[in-house]
C-alpha cells in the first residue's frame, strides 16, 4: 500500500489557513482515511468513484473521510463501517455530538442494501470556509479547485475506477479537468432539495 501512503503524505503537506483547514494534519483522521482507502482498494467487481465538491464542518472534516458523518460511521448498516469502525479514531468531542450531516445521511441511506461501493473524494480534499469562521462551508473557488486536480489524479491511479461521475458541478469540472480522455457523468447532488434526481443519477450506475 505504498502508493496510498504517498498520497497521504501528500495531503498532510497542506497548511490550515483562515480560509482552508486540513483534518488530515490529524493523525487519527489520517487514519480514517487509510482504513478508507485499503478497503476500497480490496473491493471486487465494478469500480465507481465519485467526485464530489469539498468537505463539510459537519462530516468529512471532523471524520476524515468523504460524504460521511459521526453518526453515518457510528450508525450505519453499510458493510464497510462495520468493517472499519473498529478501528476508526474520532474525537470524545465529536462522539458526543454524534453530529449528522444531510448529505452522508442521504448517501448512505441509498447505498445500504446496494451491491456496488463506490469510492467518495472531493475536488478539494480540504475544508474550504469564510475567513476564520471555521464551523461554516463555502464553495471552493477555482484556485482551489485546480489544486485538487492533483491529487484526484493521484487517486484515479491507485484505484483505477471503471466509471468517473461528478456529484455536483464542481465535482463535475475537477474530475473533467484532471481526466480530460474519460467520459465523466453528471449526477444531481442531494442537498437543496435535490435527492430524488441524486437517486435517479445513482440508479443508472449503482446496482
Amino acid at each position: 500500500m505504498k502508493t496510498i501512503e504517498f498520497f497521504l503524505d501528500s495531503l498532510k503537506r497542506q497548511k490550515t489557513t483562515s480560509t482552508v483547514t486540513n483534518p488530515y494534519l490529524d493523525d487519527g483522521l489520517v487514519n480514517n482515511l487509510r482504513l478508507y482507502l485499503e478497503y476500497m482498494s480490496n473491493i471486487q467487481g465494478k469500480r465507481i468513484l465519485l467526485v464530489g465538491e469539498a468537505p463539510g464542518y459537519k462530516g468529512c472534516r471532523i471524520t476524515g473521510i468523504p460524504f460521511s458523518s459521526v453518526k453515518v460511521l457510528m450508525g450505519t448498516e453499510h458493510p464497510l463501517f462495520h468493517t472499519i469502525k473498529p478501528q476508526l479514531s474520532l474525537s470524545d468531542d465529536a462522539l458526543r455530538n454524534m453530529t449528522s450531516e444531510n448529505t452522508a445521511t442521504i448517501v448512505w441511506q441509498y447505498l445500504v442494501d446496494k451491491k456496488t461501493v463506490p469510492l467518495f473524494w472531493n475536488s478539494f480534499p480540504f475544508h474550504p470556509h469564510p475567513k476564520d469562521k471555521e464551523n461554516k462551508n463555502r464553495a471552493p473557488n477555482s484556485k482551489e479547485v485546480a489544486q485538487g486536480i492533483i491529487y484526484l489524479q493521484q487517486l484515479y491511479t491507485i484505484f483505477q475506477p471503471d466509471i468517473v461521475a461528478g456529484i455536483g458541478v464542481k465535482g463535475v469540472e475537477c474530475a473533467k479537468r484532471a481526466l480530460p480522455e474519460l467520459t465523466v457523468k453528471y449526477i444531481r447532488h442531494p442537498s437543496y432539495g435535490g435527492k430524488s434526481e441524486f437517486i435517479e443519477g445513482m440508479n443508472s450506475i449503482i446496482q
